[in-house]
């Protein structure tokens, strides 16, 4: 995967990494740059020498300031819509993905960016972040989903105080209160996030995505139907040579090596 002109994409191992490459406009994403970002989401579906994606900016200054609002500012609803469209389906894409993908957050990322995070299924980010949904200060709101996963996530009175006011978070605040799971100096987030992603690398795959569909469902779905969705994954993983593989070697008192199948 090569050829973008807005994004990088590069792997270490099994590890996969997808830049957005826009620093000149603190990495805010046009439509060129989420077309290229659903490029390799689409890739990475069915590619199982990537186990982990990590999503990072480029630039010291931010992770990503979200939209583009030179393609937003003279929009009336219908064009709003079909824009908006393409960030939903950016932001279902890295939901589906049946793999682990972790934000990590340097700098800015206020509205945009701060919704690309919420779906990601880790967040590490350094002390100089900063998260805030910003849109109500240019009358509107998010319109990728953001209120309703910070209503899930957080709880009403949360999600309406960041929502309302649109103030910043610092990266020690969003850990504090979830947005984050780990808040480290700076000069520490690389290393932060390769040893995160390097534990997840020697997980089972399929394991790890039926974990990830069980989670997300969780905040979908009422109880009986959230527990009979995980009773499913469950079951399902005994059909696989990972679970003979991790049960065999935990007997057997050594590692385990967990192929995907």
């Amino acid at each position: 995967m090569n050829g973008f002109n807005t994004i990088t994409f590069e792997t270490n191992g099994s590890i996969g990494t997808l830049t957005l490459n826009r620093p000149e406009v603190h990495n805010a994403m046009n439509r060129e740059c989420l077309n290229e970002c659903n490029q390799v989401l689409d890739a990475l579906h069915t590619n199982k020498s990537v186990r982990v994606l990590v999503i990072k900016g480029a630039g010291s200054k931010a992770f990503s300031t979200g939209a583009d609002l030179r393609e937003f500012a003279d929009f009336g609803p219908s064009e709003a819509e079909e824009a908006n469209l393409r960030w939903l389906a950016f932001f279902n894409s890295i939901e589906a993905l049946p793999k682990p993908v972790i934000a990590q957050v340097h700098g800015l990322a206020p509205g945009g960016g701060t919704e690309l995070s919420l779906c990601c299924d880790f967040v590490v980010c350094s002390t100089e972040a900063k998260f805030w949904l910003a849109e109500i200060n240019i009358g509107v709101i998010p319109g990728a989903g953001a209120g309703v996963r910070l209503t899930r996530f957080l709880g009403r009175l949360r999600a309406k105080e960041i929502l309302m006011l649109g103030e910043p978070l610092s990266g020690e605040e969003a850990a504090k209160i979830g947005l984050a799971n780990y808040c480290v100096p700076a000069e520490s987030l690389e290393n932060a996030v390769a040893e995160l992603a390097g534990k997840l690398t020697v997980k089972p795959p399929l394991a790890l995505a039926a974990a990830k569909r069980v989670v997300n469902s969780a905040s979908e779905h009422v109880m009986p139907v959230a527990l009979e969705k995980q009773l499913r994954e469950f079951l399902q993983l005994f059909s696989s040579e990972d679970q003979k593989e991790g049960m065999k070697a935990f007997l057997e008192k050594r590692e385990a090596k967990f192929l995907g199948r």
